[in-house]
């Protein structure tokens, strides 16, 4: 790899994913035919299924199963904890036992518009289109777009994933 490239000996990596300078994988699953964009994290724990798309700037955390032919715009932030702390009660910083990796999954076919922030322990259902900036607070059909913060339904899109035909 390059200078700019940080992927730990611990990283799965599919057959001919393609990885952007200024990524930072570690820990995690990355399906063939993916592709990373820049300045993207991916921790440890986290799955990103085949034929993806993770734009540049986008944070995916522990705990978050990303399933095939996804798409994440630019920007994406996945949270992994409903009420984070920084310091235990007595004043100790917290470490990985102070707390419970909450999961997400994003389905297959999904498209997660850019400047998104996707909360915790939400499922977004297959083909569901996310609007650019919306905040996901809870599950998210499959075959629907939804828009805003926090993200509500918008309408149904027809079914069998996105063609540019059928919005």
């Amino acid at each position: 790899m390059s200078d700019f490239v940080c992927i730990s000996p611990d990283v799965k990596l599919g057959k001919d994913v393609k990885i952007s300078k200024f990524v930072n994988l570690y820990g995690c699953e990355i399906g063939d035919e993916t592709k990373i964009g820049a300045f993207v994290e991916v921790q440890k724990n986290a799955r990103i299924g085949r034929r993806c798309k993770i734009s540049s700037h986008t944070f995916i955390c522990e705990g978050v199963t990303i399933e095939d032919c996804v798409f994440i715009g630019h920007g994406v932030t996945f949270i992994n904890d409903t009420y984070p702390r920084a310091a235990n009660p007595d004043g100790t910083l917290q470490t990985e036992k102070d707390w419970k990796v909450e999961k997400t999954v994003i389905k297959k076919g999904a498209s997660i518009g850019s400047g998104s922030t996707i909360l915790s322990n939400v499922t977004i259902g297959e083909n569901a289109i996310i609007g650019a900036g919306s905040v996901v607070t809870k599950d998210v059909a499959a075959n629907v777009i939804v828009v805003g913060s926090p993200a509500r339904f918008l309408r149904s899109i027809a079914t069998g994933g996105h063609n540019g035909n059928n919005l």
